[in-house]
């Protein structure tokens, strides 16, 4: 089977019309499909041709996941660590593996107690978002974990919905209202 350069069939056509069909417009004969009956040729120029693989190729490897690392300490703020969780949960809504490095500094190693709490509950907050690829583990002075994606249907957001908006400020009670009394 012989497709010309706009993807219409010409049909079933021996070898050597084919190429003769190429030439004559300036082009390369490639078989694109060599295992189907008949094998199925098309007139392209062949370098483009190697192009459009290479791109595809490479739009392939992009999909890729990639692995970001977020640090933590013992003594985290909690305004700190929902920012830190913020973006975790960003991270795996994008395809991406996260991995978790919670760091010890003196004293702070005498209490690793507190270090697998933080890490038990940071699994448990993007539970939604990922599963465990690598549990808490000490490892020298930090403990480390690493979670990859869930599948796209799987995924529910906890902390944040994307395009959220700040809910307005209460007013302040200990504010006397304006009067002109």
């Amino acid at each position: 089977m012989i497709l010309g350069t706009t993807n219409e069939q010409l049909g079933v056509m021996k070898l050597q019309d084919a190429l003769r069909r190429a030439q004559s417009i300036g082009l390369d004969l490639v078989e694109v499909a060599p295992t189907a009956n008949p094998p199925v040729c098309k007139i392209v120029d062949f370098g483009k041709y190697r192009y459009d693989l290479s791109k595809q190729d490479k739009d392939r490897k992009s999909t890729a996941s990639k692995l970001k690392e977020i640090k933590f300490r013992v003594n985290i703020d909690p305004h700190d660590y929902g920012i830190k969780v913020r973006h975790a949960e960003q991270f795996l809504d994008k395809g991406n593996k996260v991995k978790f490095q919670l760091q010890f500094r003196g004293r702070e190693m005498s209490h690793k107690e507190l270090g697998d709490m933080l890490m038990r509950r940071l699994k448990d907050d993007l539970s939604t978002m990922g599963q465990v690829e690598m549990e808490p583990k000490l490892m020298g002075k930090s403990i480390n974990m690493t979670m990859s994606p869930l599948p796209v249907a799987k995924r529910k957001r906890k902390f944040t919905v994307e395009n959220e908006e700040l809910p307005p400020e209460p007013p302040d009670p200990t504010e006397a209202p304006d009067s002109d009394e």
